[in-house]
């Protein structure tokens, strides 16, 4: 076993580890529904210097016979992130010890670090899930072409991924994907966007994905929509009903862009959520 200590959440037979891949800069002018100067305080009362910064984590999730990566960080693509392979490398973990990658969504700075520079996949054992929904918004020519450049960039490294990985893709539905994890869609953001259950009889997890870019802002205004949803109202209607689902659930949060630490728990306090700090094991 290897002395490193990252934020570990142990869910019946499952440890799930959180692996940050880096930051990458997001600026509160990407925030709609909020007023600057509002984003700028909250994030001056949660303690967060850098109002736009914010963090990418991955997720390793071990055991029952199984070495799972949930997201596979930006991977250094256009200097953001890439600090994944290092850290997985940290606790003896290679590429080819990945038998399972769990995607949210395809977006870059979860998807970028898929693919070596030279286009060949890095986790060449790993089969790939995702929801088929996701696949079809990225597979449609109309949206590429009426898309941003960055946009249309994002589409082609989505393809190329695809392409890299033929053969080992596997279409999520509500099925368990392996005994006690279960996909969550989470649309909005992006048309298939999939979070991770992960249950036991004591406790529950969810990976959520990007329900929130600036999580405490967004818990204390679920109304605020980042430029990168594809569809802000359904966004803004999956966030509320995540946010009341992980409060009245007691569930254990963890997200792509929490903080370092990697995990939370929301509670309600009037019409607003809040995160507090989960004590870590």
């Amino acid at each position: 076993m290897h002395s490193v200590n990252f934020p570990t959440c142990q869910i019946g037979g499952y440890q799930v580890i959180a692996l940050s891949d880096g930051t990458m800069e997001a600026t509160l002018d990407l925030l709609s529904g909020i007023e600057i100067a509002e984003a700028e305080s909250i994030q001056r009362n949660a303690g967060i210097a850098k109002f736009g910064r914010i963090h990418i984590n991955c997720y390793l999730i071990r055991g029952c016979g199984r070495t799972i990566l949930v997201d596979t960080g930006a991977g250094g693509r256009d200097n953001v992130g890439g600090q994944l392979r290092v850290k997985l490398a940290m606790l003896g973990i290679g590429p080819d010890d990945i038998d399972t990658i769990l995607l949210t969504h395809g977006h870059p700075d979860h998807i970028g670090g898929l693919l070596h520079e030279n286009g060949e996949p890095v986790y060449k054992k790993a089969e790939l899930h995702l929801h088929p929904l996701e696949i079809a918004h990225w597979q449609d020519n109309e949206k590429q072409q009426a898309a941003s450049e960055r946009g249309k960039r994002n589409f082609t490294l989505f393809r190329k991924t695809l392409d890299a990985y033929a053969g080992k893709i596997c279409l999520l539905d509500e099925s368990e994907v392996v005994q006690g994890i279960r996909p969550v869609w989470l649309p909005g953001h992006t048309p298939g966007h999939t979070g991770f259950r992960i249950h036991s009889d004591k406790k529950e997890l969810l990976i959520w994905g990007d329900i929130v870019h600036f999580p405490h802002i967004q818990s204390a205004h679920p109304t605020v929509s980042i430029m990168f949803d594809v569809d802000p109202v359904q966004a803004e209607e999956t966030r509320k009903k995540a946010l009341q689902q992980a409060v009245d659930e007691k569930l254990i949060i963890a997200g792509m862009h929490l903080d370092q630490s990697g995990f939370s728990c929301f509670k309600l306090f009037g019409d607003a959520y809040f995160l507090c700090k989960l004590h870590q094991e």
